[in-house]
């Protein structure tokens, strides 16, 4: 009998590592992408759907089974972004790949936002920088070197991340911008000759987030989300700061 997602970690990993297919939801940002690593290649649907990603993710996810010849029985696993990224969004993809979690008894993989935008710029050699809009004139950003975070998650002004930038660059590198792409003008400025941008950095992220969460789970099944955990959020939402 097949053990339940309620098991040890060690028993909640993927038996058959070989032949892993894993479902994916990127719904942090503007993009709502879906993604399905399967052993034949990667699958992919992408829209810009807004606030209508709640509409349209279960039925990107039947579009990639069935392109892909995939039954949901056959998933090895689900994931989805941890955070940081739009509230509304975040909890439109933790809600739909709990779902599938649950159902189809596999495990849910979530792996931090900033970390899948950073992560094929890995051999960028400079400051890589993931920029998401968190409004009021606010964006939550790391740096990164090499693939690795050089410290957590920041809430912050263009000039208090134009700052933390100066303070962290090596004399003759540059940085590389992906996300956000307001933010360009006022960076370049601050930090002249030194900043290039992602041409494509407000895509969605479901091939990375995908090939993190595949490398999780072959490093020792990493990132497994409990079912009563959800997305990471580094800022209180309007309606939390607005109770009296």
């Amino acid at each position: 009998m097949r053990k339940k997602q309620s098991d040890t970690d060690a028993d909640k990993g993927i038996r058959d590592r070989r032949a892993m297919v894993i479902l994916g939801f990127d719904c942090a940002g503007k993009t709502l992408s879906a993604g399905l690593l399967a052993d034949d290649g990667f699958y992919a649907a992408e829209a810009c759907g807004g606030r209508k990603h709640s509409e349209c993710i279960m039925d990107m996810a039947d579009y990639l089974l069935v392109t892909a010849g995939i039954r949901p029985r056959e998933l090895s696993a689900v994931a989805c972004m941890k955070g940081p990224g739009s509230f509304t969004g975040l909890r439109i993809g933790f809600a739909a790949a709990k779902g599938l979690s649950l159902s189809l008894d596999i495990p849910l993989v979530a792996i931090p936002t900033l970390d899948c935008m950073a992560h094929s710029h890995s051999s960028f050699p400079g400051l890589v920088v993931p920029l998401i809009d968190a409004k009021k004139n606010s964006y939550f950003t790391a740096l990164y070197r090499g693939g690795k975070a050089l410290g957590p998650c920041l809430d912050a002004g263009l000039d208090t991340i134009a700052s933390v930038i100066a303070e962290n660059i090596k004399r003759d590198e540059y940085v590389l911008l992906t996300g956000a792409e307001d933010a360009l003008p006022f960076l370049s400025g601050a930090l002249p000759g030194k900043i290039t941008a992602d041409p494509c950095g407000e895509r969605g992220r479901a091939r990375e987030l995908l090939n993190r969460a595949k490398a999780s789970i072959l490093i020792g099944n990493q990132g497994f989300q409990s079912h009563d955990e959800g997305p990471l959020y580094i800022r209180k939402s309007d309606a939390e700061l607005n109770v009296v």
